[in-house]
């Protein structure tokens, strides 16, 4: 922007100087009329952060498990009760990593031993299942919930239960507990008849 103004205080037209440098020409004629004593706004604030920091030492003090989204939660409540006006979340982070006062990040989870290659499927029936469920919505505004066992070799359903209230393993368990005692129960009839 500061070539810019040189070029144009040589004489140089703004749209000119605007499509040379690529510059937009509503911001050019903003930046001319601007006086000798403009300061930039958004220069840094000194601002003194002793009470806030004594704030969050006195939390911390109390609670040290709590992170600066915690402290920021109590500060800010406290503001409120005393009639003062809100700290900002980002004010109390910063002033909580100047101060080495933010908690340690929880160390990265080791991954797994065991190796996942992705394949799910089994060369033989009855060797590994898996469950699944969705929900869909009624008519009357009722949510019907549908959970299903299925094998993973064939992929053949081996039991669904379906029910209007939350599923949980306890439903998938007795689906497939259903599904084997009744093929049990076909299997004791067949040796039945075989003799």
């Amino acid at each position: 922007m500061d070539s810019a103004r040189a070029l144009i205080a040589r004489g140089w037209g703004v749209s000119l100087v605007s499509r040379c440098l690529r510059v937009s020409r509503a911001q050019l004629h903003v930046i001319l009329r601007r006086t000798d004593d403009w300061m930039d706004g958004r220069r840094s604030r000194h601002t003194d952060d002793t009470d806030v920091l004594l704030r969050i030492h006195h939390v911390i003090g109390e609670l040290p498990t709590y992170g600066y989204r915690r402290v920021w939660a109590l500060l800010r409540r406290q503001a409120e009760l005393d009639g003062m006006p809100a700290i900002n979340a980002k004010r109390v982070y910063r002033i909580m990593r100047q101060n080495a006062l933010l908690l340690e990040r929880k160390p990265a989870v080791p991954p797994s031993k065991r190796a996942h290659t992705g394949r799910v499927a089994v060369k033989e029936s009855n060797q590994r299942w898996c469950s699944d469920g969705f929900e869909f919505c009624c008519d009357n505004g009722e949510r019907l919930r549908v959970t299903f066992a299925l094998d993973c070799c064939d992929r053949e359903a081996l039991h669904w239960a379906v029910t209007t209230g939350g599923f949980n393993s306890e439903t998938v368990q007795t689906s497939c507990w259903e599904r084997w005692n009744a093929a049990s129960a076909t299997i004791f009839r067949r040796l039945q008849w075989s003799g």
